[in-house]
């Protein structure tokens, strides 16, 4: 039977900023870490290379924050890029008490308060704070152990969020708020209310959305289709980050070959054996990732070649496979010595830098409802995010939520009146083939229409497509009982809606917007984010 689970925090995601907010705010209240996998199913835990700080003494926050704005293109909200920069020592000092090992420095390496430090994409100075080249999931092994650990946090593994409970959509009286969300056991297949005052959504990004992507199999934008969904406010979804070098081998499965390789001296190169980033960008091999994906898309389009190489062999041996044991590992699964053969790579999707829109404590425009990692858009990135500046945002924010969280949970009052969830009516579908077939399409023609490189006629077929599907796929949504496959489906297409959306609006090329019909970037009109939000009962349409 479906049931009422009260708490004083619901957090919807497992990785760094879910677990540093729990870890915060649980010596305050009761949490409950609701998560679609393991816990450990975080894209934290696959992120490589490392999280930025200014630690080094020839370093400066204005340098990181200038580095920042540079990659962001005109769009990183100043006040948000200055504030992120000067937290950052700070939270990586609370992630160090958590237990998290950073790398040491080397005598006469790199230092920052002892610390390696490497240098990635688009930064001028060494401020990558690393553990080899699994530094999230060294934060995730670290985070998780504390909070299992702790007596006020429950975990509900399996679980997923179906949709987020607002006291207007639920007609609870009172100002419109967030109370918590509908979740669905996987196991069981019932649909539970998790009630809370406070609500922090912390689901990662929609990588998912397109057909190659860096990201794990968990990040198809519920957090954002839950939030657009409830009234909040969507930005800046055009803006999605191909990284550049993924691992180019067919049993590989998008496999991530770190920026760091580059930092430390890896050169691309063609088939033929040319490095051809000098071309492209004063920075080369360092030029922001934006520049980098289209460069090597533009290079195989040329060539009719399938991957380009990233070539390391010119270090030594010894050092590659003590500063990239997991890459080298990986690699010689599939046949290839990267202390002797560069890596064959071709770019993937990797970042959403759009989100559900928030301020500087982290809250979205609907109340209570706060959002932190890359699930939020918080002005940091803007059009192109800079290098390991993503475990950075999850920290901070996290932290962030967590004070103002705290400040509001006095004041909270018990959440009544809220409807069970309804599903009396509908039936188990004898019709699985139509997720598996919209799946599939939706994540083709995003690649291939919303992909790296866009044109108007391509942005128009994806809008026709997905209005079709999201009709097809909302059907099928009332009619038969909810899977876990159906919600992801559903908010899959929502997001891919959405970023349609935004990138047609957007008529101008921009970091990682690159539109062939109108190839310049066009400050007067387009210098700012684009912003969707729903219409909701009682509510206001709020788009560009």
């Amino acid at each position: 039977m479906a049931e009422r689970r009260d708490f004083d925090f619901l957090v919807l995601g497992s990785g760094l900023a879910g677990l540093f907010y729990a870890l915060r705010v649980a010596e305050h209240g009761r949490v409950a870490i609701v998560t679609k996998r393991a816990a450990a199913d975080s894209a934290t835990a696959w992120a490589q290379g490392g999280i930025a700080a200014v630690l080094a003494e020839d370093d400066s926050f204005a340098g990181h924050s200038e580095d920042t704005l540079v990659a962001g293109a005109g769009l990183c909200h100043a006040d948000v890029v200055q504030a992120v920069v000067e937290r950052a020592p700070r939270v990586i000092e609370s992630l160090v008490r958590l237990g998290v090992r950073f790398d040491a420095a080397e005598p006469g390496g790199a230092d920052g308060g002892g610390f390696a430090l490497g240098r990635e994409g688009g930064h001028r100075k060494r401020r990558i704070l690393h553990h080899r080249d699994a530094t999230g999931r060294e934060i995730e092994r670290a985070l998780l152990e504390r909070a299992r650990a702790h007596a006020n946090i429950a975990f509900f593994e399996r679980h997923l969020g179906v949709d987020l409970i607002t006291a207007r959509r639920s007609g609870v009286s009172g100002a419109d708020r967030c109370l918590g969300a509908y979740v669905l056991d996987a196991d069981t297949q019932l649909v539970h209310r998790f009630l809370a005052p406070i609500t922090l959504l912390a689901t990662g990004g929609a990588g998912k959305v397109y057909l190659y992507t860096s990201n794990p199999d968990v990040a198809s934008g519920d957090g954002i289709a839950m939030a657009y969904r409830a009234g909040a406010t969507v930005a800046n979804l055009e803006f999605m980050q191909f990284h550049p070098t993924c691992l180019f081998h067919p049993q590989a499965k998008s496999f991530l070959i770190t920026e760091a390789v580059r930092g430390e001296g890896g050169i691309l190169k063609t088939a033929a054996g040319d490095a051809f980033m000098g071309r492209y960008h004063a920075m080369a091999d360092l030029a922001p990732r934006d520049v980098v994906a289209r460069a090597i898309d533009s290079e195989l389009k040329r060539s009719g070649n399938e991957c380009v190489f990233l070539d390391i062999t010119h270090r030594d041996a010894g050092f590659v496979r003590e500063r990239f044991p997991n890459i080298h590992a990986r690699c010689l699964e599939y046949g290839i010595d990267i202390t002797r053969q560069p890596i064959p790579v071709v770019p993937a999707t990797h970042y959403t830098c759009g989100g559900v829109r928030t301020d500087l404590t982290g809250e979205t425009d609907v109340p209570n409802l706060f959002a932190a990692g890359e699930v939020a858009c918080t002005g940091l990135h803007g059009a192109n995010r800079l290098a390991s500046n993503s475990l950075l945002e999850c920290a901070v924010f996290a932290d962030a939520a967590a004070t103002e969280s705290l400040k509001r949970l006095p004041d909270a009052r018990p959440v009544e009146g809220v409807p069970a969830w309804q599903a009396q009516w509908v039936r188990d579908s004898d019709e699985a083939v139509m997720i598996t077939q919209n799946w599939e399409e939706v994540r083709r023609f995003m690649w291939n229409y919303v992909g790296i490189v866009r044109s108007d006629r391509r942005l128009e077929r994806a809008r026709h497509r997905i209005g079709l599907l999201q009709e097809e796929i909302n059907e099928y949504y009332w009619n038969f009982r909810v899977t876990p496959d159906l919600i992801e489906l559903r908010n899959l297409a929502l997001v891919a809606d959405l970023a349609i959306e935004c990138a047609t609006w957007r008529k101008e090329s921009r970091g990682l917007h690159y539109n062939l019909d109108h190839a310049e970037t066009d400050d007067a009109r387009y210098r700012v984010d684009t912003l969707v939000r729903k219409r909701v009962v009682g509510g206001a349409p709020f788009k560009p």
